[in-house]
């Protein structure tokens, strides 16, 4: 016997699979067709067959047992295969709502501390509704489903309206069922007054709603917070028309804004702050300002809390009688008094202490957003089912979220392109060749750009300059400002003739060989500074002069950067469109990020030297953010092969880390153990080196009394001796080792779990159609026993 379940159908139905949300009624048809055939099938001895619209009838003659076919062809299993079917864990999506009211009452009396109510049993995970065959037992589990939710609102009434509201927030369920849920809970059963738990009483309602209203004032202010940093939209807009290429560069740039804020706070707070509140005693007259001071960083700017010469040597919380020869200020006794030279010290150690946890931070959680150990298979259908956002409803916002995804699709198809058209063998030889040559020409001007800028420094300290000279100041940061614009785009051209398979593989080159440019040249310039310029300024304050070079290093560089962004790409734009006719150039992302690098290696080498650089390091990526985005804008075009940025953000962070923070903590590590400071100006006139007002510190505090003998063994032990300090980089190596080891250990789990749900893939295929063809065997031994009882055997026809 065979029958046909018809559900009913609505004309958005149609071509559509069934919602979870819709298949209330499919589940009650099943149950009813189940209760009216059962008997039935018991009587007979037939199983209950199911078949969808077009399929096929099981044929009782001739005992064949014939499949059900789909209109697709697709074979139609047997009730008790769909059954099977239906209880794998690959169709369970979530879990029943049972399951969650059963879930939320025992946590409710967990809440509640009741020992004397029994807890319900933990549900394991079941099944989601869906379209499948339901057992006799349907009206058992509604009822338990029912009792369960009795027993959830009374524990809910138990509860206050806080704890009430924070439970029903947490439930996984709709709206409707959180609303029902709350309306049982706050009713007034029976002789329930408003001294009951879950009564709102009038000064509760008046509470709520003051709550509510902060609440959404809350909100509304964060939206008009986030109204106002334009940088959210001009970021969605660089990243929908030019891609994530370029889009990560000005990533990279308020990444680099949020260091520089970072790093300004402690040195405002503990340096700056207390020196301008406690100004010390002016010697000779002011000079006035001329404006030159914005471009040279002297003048009036020498006597400011701008550089290191302008802070004092004594105590700020009391008075000091003019020290005679530079000698530091005697404290009170028994006191401990705000010691300039130690906050200074202390001060930005731990500025530069804090900026490279941030640093180590930034870069892991880089790496771990970027290099996946997972697979990118799917990403195309990904993109195209999964990335719109269906809340969009502004024309403006979902044309920008349209050109996002189009320019994302075509990233991903340039990188599957470039997958499946490898060179030849001639090719690739041919090509590492020219990689050799070009290099050769690179490196060999990264040599001469190193020698000149020595031979040039050598010079200026051969030839001492007058008062009158002032000028000639420029002439070093000019020469090095001219070298890292002019090479970079003599590497550019060489570059076009190695024509790389991968836009990827170009940045990185790129980046490499600016980055060997920039790092050999701030290096022979800090051998300049504390190598030479110490003994040649050995009467004067050479701190200042080493302030005011890097001074004028940042504003000649950022000087550089506007006139190339505003005349540099809008010439080659010119010459691009009209000579060429290419059209407008792209943008170089190598060259810019390592302006960016170079930037902010100058403000970690200042800061002991000048405090205020990160300000105006600040004050210069705000200007160049802006001016940045325009150029792009009207002078670029988005890059004619696309290529999926996803790994750039780290590689920027790691050359930020590494070359760059590293070698600005070695200069400075440098200047504080082994140079000597100045005699005339400074926190550390007094002293051998700029360490040892940790020393002087310590025995101050041995003198203060036994209250605080705690800090100088700390400072013995901890500070002074290198065991520690061997300790914690063993520790730290250790660390990282066993990191790259989970790593290692994680992708080769991902890989074995791959295998094996291939493997169960398999195995469910196999044990499917051995499920069918017990089932056939089983079917035509049964029709054919029918069939026997049925005919009676020839020898008794025979004999009637």
């Amino acid at each position: 016997m065979a029958f046909v379940l018809n559900v009913p159908e609505t004309p958005e139905d149609q071509g559509q699979e069934p919602s979870p949300y819709d298949e209330s009624e499919v589940h009650h048809s099943f149950h009813q067709l189940i209760q009216e055939q059962s008997q039935l099938a018991a009587e007979e001895g037939l199983e209950l067959q199911t078949r969808g619209s077009g399929a096929g009838a099981l044929g009782a003659s001739g005992g064949d047992h014939q499949a059900f076919l789909e209109p697709k062809g697709a074979a139609v299993h047997s009730s008790a295969t769909l059954r099977i079917l239906a209880s794998m864990p690959s169709r369970t999506i979530g879990r029943s709502r049972g399951a969650i009211i059963s879930q939320y009452y025992n946590r409710s009396v967990r809440l509640r501390r009741r020992a004397s109510r029994p807890q319900l049993r933990v549900l394991g995970r079941s099944a989601r509704p869906s379209l499948r065959l339901y057992d006799l037992e349907l009206d058992s589990m509604t009822l338990e489903e029912e009792e369960k939710r009795v027993l959830l609102v009374k524990e809910l009434q138990g509860l206050t309206v806080a704890q009430q509201d924070h439970m029903l927030q947490g439930m996984p369920l709709s709206l409707a069922e959180k609303h029902c849920l709350r309306e049982e809970a706050r009713t007034p059963r029976g002789k329930q007054g408003p001294g009951r738990p879950g009564f709102l009483s009038c000064c509760s309602r008046l509470r709520y709603a003051c709550v509510l209203a902060l609440h959404n004032l809350g909100l509304r202010l964060l939206s008009g917070l986030h109204a106002l940093a334009p940088w959210h939209y001009a970021l969605k807009r660089i990243g929908g028309q030019f891609g994530s290429s370029v889009l990560s560069y000005f990533l990279f740039l308020k990444t680099l804004l949020a260091f520089n804020a970072l790093l300004l706070l402690p040195l405002l707070a503990f340096i700056v702050g207390p020196q301008a509140a406690f100004p010390p005693a002016r010697q000779g007259s002011v000079p006035t300002f001329t404006g030159l001071e914005l471009l040279m960083g002297g003048g009036r700017f020498t006597d400011t809390v701008m550089y290191y010469g302008y802070y004092s040597n004594a105590t700020l919380n009391q008075p000091c009688a003019g020290p005679l020869h530079g000698s530091q200020c005697a404290p009170a006794a028994a006191s401990l008094p705000y010691n300039m030279p130690l906050a200074y010290l202390f001060t930005v150690g731990a500025a530069f202490f804090i900026t490279c946890i941030t640093l180590v931070y930034s870069m892991s959680h880089s790496f771990g957003e970027s290099y996946r150990v997972g697979s990118t298979l799917g990403a195309h259908a990904i993109t195209v089912f999964c990335s719109w956002d269906h809340k969009v409803t502004q024309k403006r916002a979902s044309r920008l979220q349209h050109d996002n995804i189009r320019t994302q699709l075509k990233e991903l198809l340039a990188e599957w392109q470039l997958q499946r058209s490898p060179r030849s063998a001639c090719g690739r030889l041919r090509q590492v060749a020219l990689l050799g040559l070009v290099w050769l020409l690179c490196l060999g001007t990264t040599l001469g750009c190193t020698v000149a800028v020595y031979a040039f420094s050598e010079f200026l300290i051969k030839s001492p300059m007058s008062a009158d000279q002032e000028g000639l100041l420029l002439a070093l940061p000019l020469v090095v400002c001219l070298l890292n614009l002019g090479a970079p785009y003599l590497y550019r051209g060489l570059a076009a003739l190695e024509r790389h398979d991968s836009p990827v593989l170009e940045v990185y080159v790129a980046i490499c060989r600016n980055l060997i440019l920039k790092m050999v040249i701030l290096g022979i310039l800090c051998y300049h500074w504390l190598g030479r310029r110490v003994d040649a300024l050995e009467h004067k304050c050479w701190e200042n002069f080493v302030g005011q070079e890097l001074y004028r290093l940042m504003v000649m560089d950022f000087i550089f950067t506007l006139l190339d962004t505003l005349f540099g790409e809008l010439v080659w734009r010119l010459i691009s469109e009209k000579k060429l006719k290419r059209g407008k150039p792209e943008f170089d992302i190598a060259r810019n990020v390592l302006e960016l690098i170079h930037g902010q290696t100058l403000t970690w080498l200042g800061v002991l030297f000048a405090p205020l650089l990160p300000a105006m390091q600040i004050l210069k990526l705000l200007l160049l953010f802006y001016v940045k985005k325009t150029s792009l804008m009207a002078n670029c075009q988005a890059p004619r092969r696309p290529w999926r940025a996803s790994h750039m953000s780290t590689v920027f962070i790691s050359l930020l880390c590494f070359p760059s923070f590293l070698g600005a903590a070695i200069f400075l590590c440098y200047a504080v153990w082994q140079v000597k400071p100045s005699s005339l100006c400074g926190p550390f006139r007094t002293l051998d080196t700029m360490y040892e007002a940790g020393k002087v510190w310590v025995r101050h505090l041995e003198r203060a009394g036994p209250g605080v003998s705690w800090l100088p063994w700390i400072h013995r032990y901890l500070v002074e001796n290198t065991f520690p300090i061997y300790l914690v980089s063993a520790l730290l190596l250790a660390v990282i080792y066993l990191n790259i080891q989970v790593v290692k250990g994680q992708r080769k789990v991902i890989s074995l779990l791959k295998e094996q749900i291939s493997n169960e893939g398999e195995d469910k295929i196999f044990l499917i159609n051995k499920l069918h063809s017990v089932y056939e065997r089983k079917e035509r031994s049964r029709v054919g026993r029918t069939q026997e009882a049925v005919t009676p055997p020839a020898d008794h026809r025979d004999a009637q």
